[in-house]
């Protein structure tokens, strides 16, 4: 069973109830430079962290002096716009003083959904969390429309979690966890402190559209459950409202628990084993000894390309007698592959006419079989 305190990688939702004083509009200073201080001390333990913030319409309308309830939609991309600058500023100056540096990524589904851009966003982040900053992930509000948006940031929160490779998601909230019914009407509701499997009770459990309960949001962090627990990340539902919330819920504080099913490694290999390969890559004899040890392909190690693939596609890895080793998920289009196919890295700016990366195949989106491992 996971834990937070056992956790390597470790993304964290925040709400916007919780950074913004829902009377002011103002940014609650105080609570944000606890929970720095909690990231500190996860990355201090050697987790990384990742953020997925709400806020920036929050700030932003009130700096605007737009009026209260639900905003059209360009003045909600206004206020977006407006927010984003202070949010970023705030997280910024609240980790500094613990010289964690902070990076702003604004992403929209399309992100996730298209193959390419899914590898993007993935390097960016792994990138940036290697060179030891905390990313900060807010959904691109300033340009998102209503048909490429996630619409609400457990969700968002989840597929950066699947994204990362993250092993645990903390959902921070203003309820501690899951009950079999709503709190607030049901003096027969029981809290439950964890869910090994998300069953139809479970999702009931949640409410639907017009519950009480779901209006805090149960529902959509329950089906968020279902995306990182399927992707072996666990994932905790927690009181996030008072100071130090993470800490606490390092230190056994009152929460609901969903346990993985299986490890994040795993499953990545396994979805992509699961695609039908749009191309293959042969490569030569010393790639399979280099890919037996665990490490990416580079162009070096290529002989010829086969089919017609883009960036972001599956493809076969085939060794110099045509048996496959693996797939994996290509980081150049087949006529890029062609072009650098059998070249050093550093060779790859003159071949292309711009600067491409070092790998064909990261070991990371590479899906090997038993005996290409063993050489």
């Amino acid at each position: 069973m996971g834990t937070l305190s056992s956790a390597r990688r470790i993304v964290v939702k925040i709400g916007s109830a919780l950074l913004v004083d829902r009377d002011t509009g103002a940014l609650r200073a105080d609570w944000l430079k606890a929970l720095a201080e909690d990231v500190a001390r996860l990355k201090a333990r050697g987790a990384d962290v990742i953020l997925v913030s709400s806020g920036s319409i929050a700030l932003g309308r009130g700096v605007l002096k737009l009026a209260e309830g639900t905003l059209p939609l360009e003045q909600s991309q206004a206020a977006a716009a407006v927010g984003q600058i202070r949010l970023a500023r705030a997280y910024e100056e609240a980790l500094a003083p613990h010289d964690i540096t902070t990076a702003q990524v604004l992403v929209t589904l399309e992100d996730t959904t298209s193959r390419r851009r899914y590898l993007n966003t993935r390097a960016t982040l792994g990138t940036l969390v290697n060179l030891g900053t905390v990313p900060i992930v807010n959904e691109n509000d300033t340009v998102a429309t209503d048909e490429i948006r996630y619409g609400d940031n457990d969700r968002l929160a989840a597929q950066v979690a699947v994204t990362v490779g993250a092993d645990m998601l903390v959902l921070l909230s203003d309820v501690d966890g899951l009950y079999t019914g709503n709190p607030n009407s049901d003096p027969d509701a029981r809290h439950l402190a964890e869910v090994a499997e998300i069953t139809p009770a479970i999702e009931d459990m949640a409410g639907d559209a017009g519950s009480g309960l779901s209006k805090g949001g149960m529902k959509t962090k329950v089906l968020a459950a279902k995306t990182a627990t399927a992707a072996g990340c666990a994932m905790l539902i927690g009181q996030g409202a008072s100071a130090h919330a993470l800490r606490a819920l390092e230190e056994g504080a009152k929460c609901t628990l969903f346990t993985p099913q299986t490890d994040p490694h795993i499953a990545r290999k396994r979805w992509i084993s699961a695609m039908k390969p749009r191309g293959a890559v042969f490569v030569d004899a010393g790639a399979v000894r280099a890919l037996g040890q665990g490490k990416s392909l580079l162009p070096a190690g290529l002989s010829r390309i086969e089919g017609n693939f883009g960036r972001g596609d599956p493809v076969a890895i085939r060794d110099p007698e045509g048996h496959v080793l693996g797939h994996g998920l290509a980081r150049y289009t087949a006529e890029e592959a062609g072009l650098i196919a059998g070249h050093r890295s550093a060779e790859i700016e003159e071949l292309l006419g711009y600067p491409g990366r070092a790998v064909l195949i990261h070991r990371d989106d590479m899906a090997l079989q038993t005996s290409a491992k063993t050489g």
